[in-house]
């Protein structure tokens, strides 16, 4: 399974569907350092985190924790709401999405909660307001919605040493990704052990740690074609890619079509990854 890093420019976004902008559930492989929550209100849907793969019919929540490789398959008509929110608008709960993950990602019959759904329209109707205590407002509603949902789950605790240099890689790469990234580079900038580096990327990622490192790089050339008008040629270094050769195989093996017909607006039939 190739997955995409999804590069995420905004802290909180909310959606409800069927919507003109957002008609499916369905989405290609990704992570990102985000938690993603889904409400599926009705119809069914097949959610996977990591390997592993959970049927979701209406009633049914899905959560995936930050930098958790999930994907979602459309079976049928589907309504629900969808938060991707950084884990830093939920400051108490923060050590807890970072350092744990749940037993299962689905948890049955959350989204049939009155009281949460409650909670998921009032966010939704507040994600444009901007005043004095917008930002409050927002974090209090999410603290409450994850609490009640974190009740429902098992939870199980991550080794602490491994979350936290996982967490310090995946920092390093997402600000040095225009530069040179190696094993051997972080094993020197980050003082961490190149073969320890590889054995996390394939243990809690469940991907290598070069495909990570290109669909970072992959995550902004997508960004850069979406809104710019940077030649893919000016794209393949800003993105930090060494030959257009390279870059245009990595591309076509992650959103699986070229950067020129993504540009003219071609997507994956199995979603766009960075669909959001």
């Amino acid at each position: 399974m190739i997955a995409f890093y999804e590069n995420r420019k905004d802290d909180f976004y909310a959606a409800f569907s069927p919507s003109p902008k957002r008609n499916r559930l369905q989405c290609a492989a990704h992570l990102h350092h985000h938690i993603e929550l889904v409400l599926l209100l009705e119809g069914d849907s097949v959610a996977y985190a990591g390997t592993e793969r959970y049927p979701l019919t209406g009633g049914d929540a899905f959560i995936a924790f930050p930098n958790q490789i999930h994907r979602f398959e459309t079976t049928g008509p589907e309504k629900y709401y969808i938060f991707i929110v950084s884990p830093d608008l939920a400051p108490e709960l923060a050590a807890t999405f970072m350092s744990t993950t749940p037993r299962s990602p689905r948890i049955a019959g959350a989204a049939d909660d009155p009281e949460l759904l409650e909670i998921a329209a009032r966010l939704l109707a507040c994600k444009n307001e901007e005043h004095a205590y917008s930002d409050v407002i927002r974090r209090g509603y999410l603290q409450v919605m994850f609490a009640k949902l974190l009740q429902k789950s098992e939870i199980v605790e991550s080794a602490h040493h491994d979350s936290h240099s996982l967490k310090t890689i995946i920092a390093y790469c997402t600000q040095n990704y225009q530069n040179e990234l190696s094993l051997s580079v972080l094993e020197q900038e980050l003082h961490i052990n190149k073969y320890y580096i590889s054995h996390l990327f394939a243990d809690k990622l469940n991907i290598s740690f070069s495909d990570y490192i290109n669909s970072l790089r992959v995550s902004y050339a997508c960004h850069h074609l979406r809104h710019s008008n940077h030649s893919i040629t000016e794209i393949v270094e800003l993105v930090g890619f060494g030959t257009p050769r390279t870059f245009n195989r990595a591309f076509l093996k992650h959103i699986g079509c070229t950067p020129s017909e993504y540009r003219q607006g071609k997507r994956p039939k199995n979603g766009d990854p960075a669909r959001k």
